[in-house]
């Protein structure tokens, strides 16, 4: 090797690993944990309610022939208070959304219902978080589409934006 090559080898080595972690910083690693149960029917689950006055839910009530949307969230989540309005919104777009609140308690529900609105059909009360698992949930707020088979179809992570509802909407309308 000549030597005037090898006096430029540490700043080829060095433009290397600055454009690597420039790429990496570009676009960094989807780090989201995506569900396995896409295309399963939903695992049986019964839970009781967590408000008064409010319906547990069961997976039973996704077997009406009635495309529906399983929403997973919770009081102390930032996030799903930043999902209210949209979920508002497909509540008054004809949506059924059925809650599962995940180790959260009824005062602090009926705070967060009271401040963002109270879309939910039903809320189950999952403390122990297991019906979260059983949908290969990694978090809140996730919502999944079930059809009215008890299938489910999508797996929405994270919040729903506003930009996310007419989608959201169409892929509702396309499973009736």
């Amino acid at each position: 090797m000549k030597a005037g090559v090898k006096l430029w080898l540490p700043l080829f080595a060095f433009v290397a690993v600055i454009a690597i972690i420039a790429l990496a910083l570009y676009r960094p690693a989807d780090r989201t944990v995506y569900s396995a149960m896409i295309g399963k029917p939903l695992p049986k689950f019964d839970t009781p309610p967590l408000l008064p006055g409010k319906p547990g839910l069961t997976s039973a009530a996704f077997h009406d022939g009635k495309p529906k949307l399983l929403n997973i969230f919770a009081s102390w989540c930032v996030p799903c208070a930043a999902e209210a309005p949209q979920l508002m919104a497909l509540k008054a777009a004809g949506v059924t959304i059925e809650g599962v609140a995940i180790r959260d308690t009824p005062q602090a529900m009926r705070d967060f219902l009271a401040r963002g609105g109270d879309p939910y059909a039903a809320i189950g009360d999952d403390k122990a978080s297991a019906v979260q698992l059983s949908l290969g949930s990694s978090g809140v707020p996730e919502s999944f589409l079930i059809d009215g088979n008890g299938t489910i179809l999508l797996q929405h992570v994270g919040d729903i934006r506003a930009d996310e509802v007419p989608g959201i909407l169409a892929k509702l309308d396309a499973a009736k």
